[in-house]
């Protein structure tokens, strides 16, 4: 008999867990999408036109204002180095000695021959004088008188001569004493004392580099030239008549250096290996941050954007392709729209196409919906620090992720 009922128990047992189960479930949390069209809480923004200055950044490289090659321009061996390495030094500074015995014996050679030359030119001088008395009185042939008036031109030919060879050996052994052309930071000394040196190979013995001021010289594309001229063209950007030269320079840390540069040319010319255009700025350097051959970014005004849209980062999404995406809410709903996204702007990026002013955007919550699911819009809480405005409403904007350096004009 207990054999029979058992079978009867063991299912009266699994009805009882099921029941239990079902019950547990019914109790829980209601999923993010549940049935009945039960709606998400998702914070959101709405999208308003600011107006931002439109910014690039650009590499660029830093570069001396003045860059001397100290050269030997005579051969001899180095007797001495007159400077302190890495100091900073003065225009016409002795830096080098080379052996100037040589060249003052070239020079005081040159001098007596120099004197020799003035006393044949006094006597031939002389000569002539004696004969244009005697030619008039027919005492000397007209022919004799021609050729002493020949040889005292020639004489005097002879004195210029002497002088230029004077003045080329004065010339060398000045070049022995070798000086610093410019005023500025001299570098390592390239030789040693008692290292020969050759002016025909045009030895360098330092360098000297000026760098209270400094040059940086960026590199820009032909499309992005293009993009900007059509951004002007269009209306979309307006330039600024007052910081539109004006230049920021950006560390290699990141952090923006504190002296504002000045844009001093573009290149009219596009170099065909790269399809860029060279661009130079200069930028005050009065405590030597910026050292030639450094690495910079810098941040270039474009022009003001008067009607920007807005969106904080995080509200942007990209697939695997690159393309940019934003969740809005419409008519309750969300909906996925694709964008194309410029400049950054703070922490916001500057939308220029895809939405529209007042159009309502997803910033947090957007991962738990789908497409068309129903959501429950309330204000986003770091607006006020992220959507890129200031209390006065301008917002200044930079180039960055691979977009654009300009908006393009508005569809």
């Amino acid at each position: 008999m207990p054999n029979l009922l058992l079978p009867a128990l063991q299912s009266k047992a699994r009805l009882a867990v099921l029941f239990s189960v079902l019950t547990l479930v019914a109790c829980g949390d209601p999923p993010a999408q549940g049935p009945g069209g039960m709606k998400v809480p998702v914070s959101v923004v709405t999208v308003e036109p600011k107006s931002a200055t439109v910014t690039v950044d650009l590499p660029g490289r830093v570069s001396a204002l003045q860059d001397a090659q100290v050269r030997a321009r005579v051969t001899g061996i180095v007797t001495a180095i007159n400077f302190e390495q890495g100091s900073d030094v003065k225009e016409g500074q002795h830096l080098f000695t080379i052996d100037p015995a040589p060249y003052r014996a070239v020079r005081d050679q040159a001098a007596a021959q120099l004197q020799r030359a003035q006393a044949d030119a006094r006597s031939a001088r002389l000569l002539a004088n004696r004969y244009a008395r005697l030619v008039k009185d027919r005492a000397v042939s007209q022919q004799e008188y021609d050729n002493a008036m020949a040889a005292a031109a020639q004489a005097d030919a002879a004195v210029a001569a002497a002088k230029a060879a004077l003045q080329s050996a004065d010339i060398d052994l000045g070049y022995t004493k070798v000086v610093s052309p410019i005023a500025g930071r001299i570098g390592k000394a390239y030789v040693t004392e008692g290292a020969l040196v050759s002016a025909a190979e045009a030895t360098l013995l330092a360098d000297v580099q000026s760098f209270e001021d400094v040059y940086v010289d960026i590199t820009r594309s032909t499309a992005q030239l293009a993009q900007l001229r059509k951004a002007i063209a269009s209306g979309v950007l307006t330039q600024s008549p007052d910081g539109s030269a004006q230049v920021k320079v950006l560390l290699e840390d990141g952090a923006e250096y504190d002296q504002a540069g000045k844009l001093l040319f573009s290149g009219v010319s596009v170099d065909p290996s790269t399809g860029q255009v060279s661009l130079r700025a200069e930028v005050p350097n009065p405590d030597q941050i910026l050292l030639p051959g450094m690495y910079v970014r810098v941040r270039l005004n474009q022009g003001v954007d008067e009607n920007a849209l807005l969106v904080p980062q995080q509200a942007v999404q990209r697939d695997t392709n690159g393309d940019s995406s934003l969740v809005v809410v419409q008519e309750g709903a969300a909906k996925t729209v694709p964008v194309t996204v410029g400049p950054s702007v703070g922490g916001s990026y500057l939308i220029t196409k895809g939405v529209s002013a007042g159009d309502v955007v997803v910033v947090e919550g957007f991962q738990k919906i789908r497409p068309g699911a129903p959501v429950a819009p309330q204000p986003w809480k770091g607006e006020a620090q992220d959507a890129g405005a200031n209390p006065q409403g301008q917002a200044p904007a930079q180039a960055g992720n691979g977009q654009p350096d300009a908006a393009p004009a508005k569809d």
